[in-house]
């Protein structure tokens, strides 16, 4: 934390001050995604579209070599490996900003932090063999997610008694496991994991009541943008659906999210800024 108690993150010597809403840009190095799958797939592409996010206003980078969405194929390690590390090493090397990596492949997770990866983002919060020890030996920050299911599955019938109370529950859990396997609390951020194992009716439940989940005193990161969790309620192909990720993203910062994952950088900086600024307006006094 900096002296007035604000969070940091040390991503590598790289430091993020959670001082307002931070922005992940989203670069995936996939043929699947369900937004940008294909687009990115050279590291030349990739780098292009980092810079970009980067001069939009991204604070850190996100970098993903396996899709997650509804119904996706898993990865063998040697090609999610291919696909990452030459990427990854260049980014690191052309950019100011922390890139972080978004696997739950322990091998990966090792891979990565040796070629300047700056955080962990697991959508299955360490559960995979040898994940937490990992993790922990890599010295990075670790985003820890909730997903009910398995990628493959997780959207056939997702059940809840209370899914607030649910996910909460779970990522305490996921919290006390990392602090055992000797990963301090600094080093810890939670994602609810919008759209992961959730109807539309959970995932708005989870955003109207985003707040409760603030009682776990870690930095909230979250992912909603052009999701089909906003198609289903605005009627659009993916690629239109800025507005409603916008307004998601307001939703989530006002509620005390601290970074905010997307793939349309700009407008979601200008939101923020509105967001910073409601909140202190006397920062605004000259």
């Amino acid at each position: 934390m900096t002296g007035d108690g604000v969070p940091v993150l040390d991503c590598g010597g790289r430091r993020v001050v959670l001082d307002r809403p931070r922005i992940m840009g989203i670069v995936n190095i996939t043929p699947d995604s369900f937004s940008d799958g294909g687009a990115f797939l050279s590291a030349d592409d990739a780098l292009a579209q980092a810079r970009r996010l980067v001069a939009e206003g991204a604070d850190i980078v996100d970098l993903g070599g396996e899709s997650t969405r509804p119904g996706a194929e898993a990865v063998p390690l040697d090609e999610e490996l291919r696909r990452v590390l030459p990427v990854l090493r260049r980014l690191h090397a052309e950019l100011d900003v922390p890139v972080s990596v978004d696997t739950a492949k322990p091998e990966v997770m090792a891979a990565a932090a040796e070629a300047g990866a700056g955080m962990i983002n697991d959508v299955r919060a360490l559960r995979e063999d040898g994940a937490l020890e990992a993790a922990a030996a890599t010295g990075l920050p670790v985003c820890l997610m909730h997903m009910q299911g398995e990628p493959r599955t997780m959207q056939s019938n997702p059940a809840y008694d209370d899914v607030v109370a649910e996910v909460r529950s779970f990522l305490a859990a996921r919290v006390d496991a990392c602090l055992r396997a000797g990963i301090p609390r600094e080093r810890l951020v939670v994602d609810p994991g919008f759209g992961f194992g959730k109807n539309l009716s959970h995932n708005y439940r989870l955003l109207g009541e985003l707040g409760a989940l603030r009682d776990l005193e870690l930095p909230l990161l979250v992912g909603m943008s052009r999701k089909s969790m906003l198609g289903k309620l605005v009627d659009r192909p993916a690629h239109e659906r800025v507005p409603a990720s916008v307004a998601a993203a307001v939703l989530a910062a006002w509620q005390g999210a601290a970074i905010i994952r997307v793939h349309d950088v700009a407008a979601t900086v200008d939101a923020m800024a509105v967001v910073t600024a409601a909140r202190a307006p006397e920062s605004l006094l000259s």
